[in-house]
């Protein structure tokens, strides 16, 4: 990265540039800019607006110096650019963003240019871009081929380069003139009237240059950006808002002192508008940035350099081609690889990490050659782990591979003399390496284990699982990893039967621990149930070859079934690795009815059945090969309901993401299942492996809407007028309160509405909500209530039409619909009881189209609570549970305790995304009803039944809790 850097006239660099170097909340991207900077003979300014100061930046090289800027924040971008510039003391200077690479010697021959040449006022050169992945960068075309020198009169300049727009902001500029512009810039010009003045000032003030060099390779922006605008969008939008910024902008430019001139100041602004179009134009048509994808350079050898795959179009007219720069980029190549840093590259790396910390693991029945094989698994993975490079080359040394040895310890040191940060450190931040320290964590200690063995010995073994294995490609690997992971763990009572393709490697029986048989396509389900009939076992798995059984699960799972007579079935986490190796949770709620009929796939995997359960339910059936596990848990709610169905809060098995796919058998099992419950529903896959249910009910009861609540009137008409210009279902009723502030308006807007004959208006009388609400229940002629709140507006037709389709269900006592906030983010989707410490909403700002976790936000299913903002109840179950509580919650959380009290007669409350309202969505802080509500709540709070005790109970919900160890204890009381 060395090169020239004396200036034609004598003066070193470091007397001319400094290189001014921009971060905010990025230490890695921070920290390896910073590395790949220190070498230049120049001082490097680092401005850091991060949150906390970045480590490993201040005091680490010569000329680095480190200024940490919290107070500018992401969005004080101008005034830290300001800070920046003041700070400069040499002629030259030039932005550099933490995740680019400006070429040194592109640096020194900008110097140089700008140093011959003194009416020149920038000087840059071309722009490739990167992306990194695990394993290799992909490079982009960015710059097209373009006029080079700007050096005409100062209209013709600035018009040629607006026309062949490319971005000037990371060329080498003479100081005063940034110096210059930013003390006139108007204080909260946004980013992208920055980008736009910027180019233009530069070019109304001075000529431009850009060499025929390859001068900056930057990363590639994948994704929106973070402050969500757009240059296009500002120059081109035609709302009066962004028309009158254009103007303002152009007045702004047109009164700065530049070289155009003969124009009056209303000239000048129509030149600078001009110079908008200009640039709108080179966007639009794309006349001089692309994104193609050039060619990919993949490191897969420590002993040569990185191979590169080119793809079919090439631009030989660009400067880059050349050996000289392909040598660079190999030396940008390691920095990549060596000190991760990008979004996608980390997230690609995770996975390869995550496999690599597992292939590192010690085995009890490990042999030399098989730590070796795992080592160099590991190190085929990835080049680029430390842990792997020096362990490998240790055990090569250890076997007198002498010379393999030393390549690998060289390339280790290579490694080394970039950063000695350990991948470890970042993969314990991601949710990969937290949860393999949560499972830790959790596992017995050998005191522990001590006990439970003492316990088991006094007590009986207690019972035993029988684990099918299904290996019906006959791959002896993946059996392997499955078969080492029971031997390994803690549990050890069981009996495994692996149903195999392939020819079984010993004759067994059904009373070894390990029995193989040999199945067809053809004659799998009937072997399996053969097979349990003669297990000699309590409770039955059903697995694949390659899913790992964590250390404890089996161990938890037989304390806790001991004494579980009215057991029938048991649903436990899991934690599941995506095609890369990453790993993620599968951390499932109590028994929910709704969600296993939504997603089969998340929900009906890997359960323990009780053996004589499954026998007596007439075992797997063969219609339903593809969804075995599914259609026995739906026959098994035909036959004893949903009583005897459990969970148990322990991951058992470390599983392959499953493939969300169509899936006829899992559509007719449950269409069987719902004709079996007495619906003739009809079931559709909004999307592959998610089911939604039309129970075709052919009642059409009368609804009662009972708005409730605080609202102005401007509230209240669009809340109304969203009920009756909207609502598809006729047979309903709006019953609203007769407010003093709005009393005259209400009547006087009603008499103007054709349907106002549905709206009856009710006296209030200062009542509470729950108080109002019990009342225009006792009034209310419907055989359902809705509680809408005033200040909500409803956003689909079909709203009531989807609540009926829940609330007619005999098992359904109550439901709740998706909440959105003006700028269509997830207001309230579901109530977990125990959220942030009181009662909260999970998903809480998410887009409104996101997944959320196991798609909970996309599908229908069953929670302890829903909101009162819209919530409907079967208006004879609203009386028997005795209505809202306008005691101890007339403030504030009724509607949860009328979900909770309804819960606890028998009834589900289920919640669909297919009622959706606008609505803020702010859960009301009352200390007292909270803690009312908490008292008679007590075990509910402890554990929410809909969420699970594994996830945490901070921020937005279903993220990974805390790492605390398991009280095994308590389990042998």
């Amino acid at each position: 990265m060395q090169g020239k850097y004396v200036s034609e006239q004598g003066l070193p660099l470091s007397e001319l540039l400094t290189v001014v170097l921009i971060t905010h909340n990025r230490p890695a991207f921070a920290r390896r800019a910073a590395k790949f900077y220190s070498s230049l003979p120049c001082r490097i300014l680092v401005l850091d607006s991060s949150t906390r100061m970045t480590e490993g930046l201040e005091g680490v090289y010569p000329n680095v110096e480190y200024r940490h800027l919290s107070q500018f924040g992401y969005w004080g971008i101008q005034e830290k650019l300001i800070h920046g510039v003041e700070q400069v003391r040499t002629p030259y200077m030039v932005f550099a963003a933490d995740d680019d690479f400006i070429v040194h010697d592109a640096l020194a021959a900008s110097v140089d240019f700008l140093q011959s040449n003194p009416d020149y006022g920038l000087c840059h050169g071309y722009c490739l871009m990167y992306l990194t992945l695990a394993n290799s960068v992909r490079y982009y075309r960015r710059d097209k081929k373009v006029c080079e020198d700007y050096s005409s009169d100062a209209r013709s300049r600035v018009i040629d380069f607006m026309h062949s727009y490319i971005p000037p902001f990371y060329a080498v500029h003479r100081t005063a003139l940034l110096r210059d512009w930013y003390a006139a810039m108007p204080a909260g010009t946004t980013f992208q009237w920055q980008e736009i003045g910027h180019a233009y000032y530069m070019l109304a003030k001075a000529k431009a240059r850009m060499l025929p060099m390859p001068y900056v390779i930057r990363e590639i922006n994948a994704g929106e950006s973070e402050h969500k605008t757009e240059v296009y969008h500002s120059l081109t939008f035609m709302d009066a808002k962004s028309v009158a910024e254009r103007e303002a902008f152009a007045e702004f430019l047109a009164a700065q002192p530049t070289q155009i001139e003969g124009l009056d100041l209303a000239q000048r602004k129509a030149f600078a508008l001009e110079s908008f179009e200009a640039m709108t134009d080179s966007l639009r048509t794309g006349r001089s940035l692309t994104v193609e994808l050039l060619f990919e350079s993949f490191w897969t050898s420590t002993d040569a350099p990185p191979q590169r795959s080119f793809g079919p179009r090439q631009y030989v007219e660009m400067p880059y081609y050349n050996a000289a720069f392909f040598e660079l980029l190999a030396q940008y190549e390691f920095l990549l690889h060596a000190m991760p840093a990008g979004r996608i590259q980390l997230q690609m790396l995770e996975g390869i990490w995550s496999r690599q910390d597992a292939l590192l693991c010690p085995r009890h029945y490990d042999t030399p050659e098989d730590r070796l094989d795992r080592l160099c698994k590991a190190q085929e993975a990835n080049l680029f782990n430390r842990r792997v490079v020096k362990q490998l080359a240790s055990q090569l040394q250890e076997r007198g591979e002498e010379e393999q040895a030393r390549n690998l310890f060289a390339w280790a040191e290579r490694l080394d003399a970039v950063s000695t940060d350990d991948n470890q450190a970042t993969l314990d931040t991601m949710l990969s390496g937290r949860l393999r320290n949560w499972m830790k964590v959790r596992e017995p200690s050998a005191a522990e284990l001590e006990a439970i063995a003492e316990h088991q010995v006094a007590q009986g073994n207690g019972p035993v699982f029988g684990v099918l294995v299904l290996d019906l490609d006959n791959d002896a690997d993946k059996l392997k990893v499955t078969l080492d992971s029971l031997l390994e763990g803690h549990g050890k009572s069981f009996r495994i039967v692996v149903f195999t393709t392939g020819e079984p490697p010993a004759a067994t029986s059904p009373q070894n621990t390990l029995h193989f048989i040999r199945v067809t396509p053809g004659n799998l389900v009937d072997k399996m149930n053969q097979a349990i009939r003669q297990l000699p076992c309590d409770w039955v798995l059903l697995t694949e070859v390659g899913d790992e059984f964590t250390a404890s699960g089996l161990l938890r799972a037989g304390l806790e079934l001991r004494h579980a007579e009215g057991c029938r079935a048991v649903a436990t986490d899991e934690i599941q690795r995506d095609a890369n190796g990453a790993l993620t949770t599968v951390f499932r709620p109590g028994f929910n009815l709704d969600l296993l009929q939504s997603v089969p796939t998340l929900m009906a995997r890997h359960w323990l059945i009780r053996r004589e359960v499954l026998l007596d339910a007439g075992g797997y059936k063969a219609d339903f090969s593809k969804a075995l596990e599914f259609d026995l848990l739906l026959r098994l709610i035909e036959q004893g309901g949903m009583a005897g169905l459990a969970h148990l809060d322990e991951p058992l098995l470390i599983t392959s993401v499953p493939s969300f796919e169509e899936n006829d058998q899992e559509r007719l099992a449950l269409i069987r299942h719902l004709g079996a419950r007495g619906y003739k529903a009809q079931v559709s896959s909004p999307q592959p492996g998610t089911y939604m249910v039309d129970y075709r009910h052919t009642e059409r009861p009368l609804v009662s809407i009972i708005l409730h609540g605080q609202a102005d009137f401007a509230e209240l008409e669009r809340c109304l007028s969203a009920i009756l210009q909207k609502t598809r279902y006729l047979k309903y009723e709006v019953l609203v309160a007769d407010h003093p502030s709005y009393s005259q308006a209400l009547a006087t807007w009603l008499k103007a509405q054709p349907q106002a004959g549905k709206v009856r208006i009710l006296s209030a009388d200062g009542a509470s909500t729950p108080a109002f609400c019990n009342a225009a229940a006792r009034q209310a002629q419907g055989e359902y209530l809705v509680l809408l709140a005033q200040d909500s507006e409803l956003v689909n037709p079909n709203w009531v039409e989807s609540l009926l389709n829940q609330a007619l269900r005999p098992e359904v006592g109550v439901v709740g619909a998706k909440l959105y906030s003006r700028d269509a983010n997830i207001s309230q989707a579901g109530l977990i009881l125990g959220l942030n410490g009181a009662v909260g909403s999970p998903f809480v700002g998410e887009k409104r189209d996101v997944e959320g976790y196991m798609r909970r936000l996309m599908v229908e299913q069953n929670y302890s609570a829903v909101s009162g903002v819209c919530l409907m109840v079967r208006k004879a179950l609203f009386d028997a549970v005795g209505g809202l509580d306008e005691g101890a919650f007339a403030e504030a959380f009724g509607d949860v305790d009328l979900c909770l009290n309804i819960g606890q007669a028998g009834y589900l409350v289920s919640w669909t995304p297919h009622v959706q309202l606008y609505h803020p969505g702010t859960l009301p802080e009352a200390p007292l009803a909270l803690a009312a509500l908490r008292e008679k709540w007590a075990a509910q709070f402890q554990a929410d039944p809909a969420y699970n005790q594994n996830l945490s109970l901070n921020g937005k919900g279903f993220g990974l809790g805390d790492a605390d160890g398991f009280g095994w204890m308590q389990l042998l009381g």
